[in-house]
């Protein structure tokens, strides 16, 4: 079974006002401002789902910055998983600006079917100190219930892009430390995290962390994938394709080309993912 973690899809409403939603929020805009950006919804992930041969995806939202999108997001997300029931998984949005309404929204998404939380992303600024503690609670009771959390974080050198983050790695370094039970999936090959697991007490801190390999083709080579299987496992190595970033099938090339055992890439196609879901 193939299991794409890491997928994106919006209402009809923000695919059809992208200039309207840009206007709103400044987010947003710094990677959907440009018309090229693909925004979809949730036939177009199915339909490149059957094509790809992936069995289910998560479907995430967009980290808002008012709770009345988050919302209108979530409940998008929600209604779809509803219409298809086997192939969807939800993660929804929570806000840590407004703790209250996120505990709240985190109550209401997990009984309507949600099975985690995320992409959570600060594109406009960094997610501080202040942020984490601030949402102390839910993310302790995220770790009570076993609900799982996927944080977008990106490398600091090379290229500029739209939506790459200023959240410096030590900030998700001391994130794993505050919340050691929480299980954590950090995007985009965790920005180069990964490495400093060479670290005995960093590998230590992170041992319910994974990582996604979303983005990957246009962030490394693929020589990532055994490089970081040497450092951490195969089984902290989940496959996601940002879909519609990027097209499921070119992932599927470079794992086939990375010198990777057939056992390692059913793993990370799938086989890491249901383990990362598993409430026990």
């Amino acid at each position: 079974m193939i299991i794409d973690c890491h997928t994106h899809i919006f209402p009809d409403e923000m695919k059809k006002n992208r200039e309207a939603f840009c206007l709103r929020d400044e987010g947003f805009s710094s990677v959907y401002k440009n018309p090229k950006a693909k925004i979809v919804g949730a036939e177009e992930v199915i339909a490149s789902m059957d094509e790809a041969g992936i069995e289910q995806s998560v479907i995430c939202g967009f980290p808002w910055n008012e709770k009345e999108l988050c919302a209108l997001h979530n409940q998008y997300l929600i209604d779809s998983a509803l219409r298809y029931p086997h192939r969807l998984i939800v993660f929804i949005l929570l806000l840590f600006s407004d703790p209250e309404w996120s505990a709240r929204e985190l109550k209401r998404g997990i009984q309507n079917g949600a099975k985690g939380v995320g992409e959570i992303a600060f594109y406009d600024r960094e997610m501080t100190d202040q942020d984490i503690e601030s949402m102390r609670p839910i993310f302790k009771e995220m770790e009570k219930q076993r609900i799982p959390l996927l944080l977008h974080t990106n490398e600091h050198l090379g290229h500029p892009y739209p939506g790459k983050g200023r959240t410096p790695l030590e900030a998700f370094y001391r994130f794993a430390l505050a919340f050691p039970s929480l299980k954590i999936l950090l995007a985009h090959w965790g920005g180069g995290l990964p490495f400093y697991e060479l670290m005995p007490e960093v590998a230590k801190a992170m041992a319910n962390v994974y990582y996604d390999t979303a983005a990957s083709p246009f962030l490394y080579s693929k020589k990532i994938y055994g490089v970081v299987k040497k450092i951490v496992g195969a089984e902290k190595i989940i496959f996601g394709s940002d879909f519609p970033l990027v097209q499921p099938r070119r992932y599927f090339r470079e794992l086939e080309e990375s010198g990777l055992s057939t056992e390692d890439r059913e793993k990370i196609l799938g086989l890491n993912f249901l383990r990362f879901l598993q409430s026990e």
